[in-house]
């Protein structure tokens, strides 16, 4: 029997997703001659060493290097020998039944060159791209400029994502969504393969389009649905984002269009960046400079009134502090506790006060000690430092308080309350998906556990069918669907019936240590893993670089007398330079030679590893891994500073990237 359907699915360090795409194939494919490929772009997050492990039966190709989408998928095309092919995102789940429906209906229209499916987000909400036309200049404008969004149904404004159409019938379109499309293999022997030109985004519509162009027939297929977790491998609102997709639409526009049509879409496109490029900039100086810029001036306020109330009371007759007290002292003072609370994270979000205590408390020390060090002539008054940090901290509370208050997403304070989350499995998976939730550092509260089906054991709230009560009743905030136990078709069901009710979902793999869901179409999925969640906090990576530099610094002040320990002499110069400029971190993993292995968070290269101090012991390399497991999950400051203290002698030597090389020598 020949193969009916080849699924071809590119992945670039989306493991987790990865994974639990594969065990949806796996279910959808199970009554199919099908053939599964698995391209990588050169992943460094252990997902081709999952693949093998976990999935024999993909054929799996490792690229070395990242080549884009078209060129990943031509790859695999140019060996698949399935009647159809499917082009698959790694971050989606399909319905068991999936595959059978939709080839089942291109046999029966045999002028179908290509077919999507109906695609909701990870919030049960229907994605409007799983059905689109052709983006003429006319289209994209509506589009770029949010027309479509305002007439979401008008047949003028909204033809991008065809809104006008009803999302649960069949309809011819122009387009395909990338992240499901079945072509037709003697479809693609006519019209030719992916256009390489495209690295990512836009070979759906050149592909698409040329499909039609040849007579074939695009078809939107809502019969079946699958979960699109949008944008995992590549943030959708970042300025990278935008121009390589404009970009892709300019190539498209060159290559179809006429020239004087080419020539204003080209233009329309490039008033699209400014237009994103002024709102991106404008969202980032929101989010990393408006509140330390308007914390600043607010404390700088501050003094400007404190200041002559003291100087009535310190000189009741006449006199002062000098000018240079508003124009330098004073700035100084702002910008070692504006400092502070970024190193405290005091700029955090969620909000945390009492990193706001903690930021104004260690400025104001280091403040009194540089204070301390200086000569008469340069102490100003202390009181007045005082007042000026008491009001740096209550103004510092107030203002995250009225943004809380505010209700704008992304300014709220962090709260102690626990996520309360239900988990839909057997017992058995769900006590195993528990104990993934409680080594994570995720703050949840378990209310307790749903049967897939009817089941009056006392151990479950209910079964699924009773969601909706289960969530009001016990004010749920989450629900993890445990996969072995409920399909995925009852999965998609459950997640579309509750999409009005304000809960968040979430999917837990069977036998893997991920639970994976998406909070909106606009965001990346979330993820909660049992590993490794400790050197990944922001608060410890900015921890890390804080200790690189300060170490640094001390270790270039006290130099001199180390040179009689240090071993290579100049290159411990030249490393305490290197980690202070931030090319490399003081201590970081020890190399193994597959470094896709694990899944480890990404840390700088290093002159330290937590295998330092075993140099003269053959370690296995399993036993390395799992050194660097521990670095990872229980990340300390004090770690990084017993590895650097203990290795001082050896101060100048190589990078790790060495110690792999040193570590086979040996053995």
């Amino acid at each position: 029997m020949g193969t009916d359907i080849s699924i071809i699915i590119v992945n670039y360090n989306v493991k987790y997703f990865l994974e639990q795409c594969l065990h949806s194939v796996e279910k959808a494919s199970r009554n199919i001659p099908a053939e599964v490929f698995v391209v990588d772009n050169d992943s460094v997050d252990g997902s081709c060493a999952m693949v093998k492990e976990k999935f024999p039966d993909v054929q799996l190709i490792e690229n070395d290097q990242n080549l884009g989408f078209s060129k990943a998928n031509n790859q695999a095309i140019r060996l698949a020998t399935g009647r159809y092919i499917l082009m698959l995102n790694p971050d989606t789940v399909m319905e068991e039944d999936t595959l059978e429906k939709c080839l089942h209906y291109m046999d029966n229209h045999p002028d179908i060159g290509g077919l999507g499916v109906k695609m909701i987000d990870g919030k049960g909400n229907f994605l409007p791209e799983s059905k689109r036309s052709l983006p003429t200049p006319g289209i994209a404008f509506c589009k770029i400029f949010g027309l479509s969004r305002l007439f979401p149904r008008s047949k003028i404004f909204a033809k991008y994502h065809l809104g006008y159409l009803d999302e649960d019938k069949i309809h011819d379109v122009e387009i395909l969504p990338g992240a499901f499309m079945i072509i037709r293999k003697t479809a693609f022997d006519r019209v030719g393969l992916l256009d390489e030109d495209f690295f990512m985004y836009g070979e759906d519509i050149d592909i698409s389009y040329r499909l039609t162009r040849n007579g074939f027939r695009n078809v939107y297929y809502p019969e079946t649905r699958i979960i699109h977790y949008k944008g995992e491998s590549t943030k959708k609102g970042s300025m990278n984002y935008v121009l390589t997709f404009y970009h892709a639409m300019i190539i498209f526009a060159r290559k179809h269009f006429s020239r004087k049509m080419a020539k204003s879409y080209i233009f329309l496109i490039n008033m699209a960046i400014y237009f994103r490029a002024i709102l991106a900039l404008s969202r980032r100086f929101i989010k990393g400079v408006a509140i330390p810029a308007l914390e600043a001036a607010i404390f700088y306020l501050g003094f400007y009134f404190i200041k002559p109330i003291w100087e009535s009371y310190k000189f009741p007759d006449s006199g002062g502090y000098p000018r240079e007290y508003m124009l330098y002292v004073v700035p100084i003072y702002i910008l070692i506790w504006i400092i502070s609370l970024y190193f405290s994270g005091g700029y955090d979000r969620p909000f945390k006060l009492r990193s706001v205590f903690r930021g104004i408390f260690t400025g104001t020390l280091i403040i009194l000690v540089i204070y301390a060090l200086l000569p008469e002539s340069l102490r100003y008054s202390r009181a007045l430092l005082l007042m000026g940090a008491s009001w740096a901290l209550v103004t510092g509370i107030l203002l995250r308080i009225l943004f809380h208050l505010s209700g704008i997403p992304g300014f709220e304070l962090i709260t102690k309350k626990k996520k309360r989350i239900v988990i839909v499995g057997s017992i058995k998976e769900a006590e195993r998906v528990e104990s993934v939730l409680k080594g994570t550092e995720e703050r949840t509260e378990i209310a307790g556990y749903v049967s897939p089906l009817p089941d009056s054991s006392m151990k479950y709230l209910g079964h699924s069918q009773q969601l909706e009560e289960i969530i009001k009743i016990n004010r749920i905030n989450e629900i993890i669907f445990c996969s072995s136990d409920i399909s995925s078709h009852d999965i998609i069901t459950n997640m579309m019936k509750l999409s009005d009710v304000r809960v968040s979902y979430k999917i837990a793999p069977a036998e893997s240590l991920s639970i994976i869901g998406s909070s909106s179409i606009h965001t990346s999925g979330d993820l909660y893993m049992i590993d490794f969640s400790s050197i990944n906090k922001i608060s410890n990576r900015r921890n890390k670089r804080l200790f690189d530099i300060i170490s640094s610094f001390l270790l270039l002040l006290l130099y001199p007398l180390l040179l009689p320990v240090v071993r290579d002499r100049m290159n411990g110069l030249i490393n305490i330079l290197r980690v202070l400029t931030g090319s490399c971190s003081w201590v970081g993993y020890y190399p193994v030679s597959n470094r896709q292995d694990r899944n480890l968070p990404g840390v700088k290269k290093s002159i330290f590893t937590p295998a330092d101090g075993l140099e003269n012991i053959e370690i296995p390399e399993d036993a390395i891994e799992r050194l660097n497991i521990m670095y990872a999950k229980n990340y300390r400051i004090l770690t990084d500073a017993g590895i650097l203290i203990a290795g001082l002698r050896h101060l100048g030597q190589k990078i790790n990237n060495q110690h792999v090389k040193k570590r086979k020598e040996r053995i």
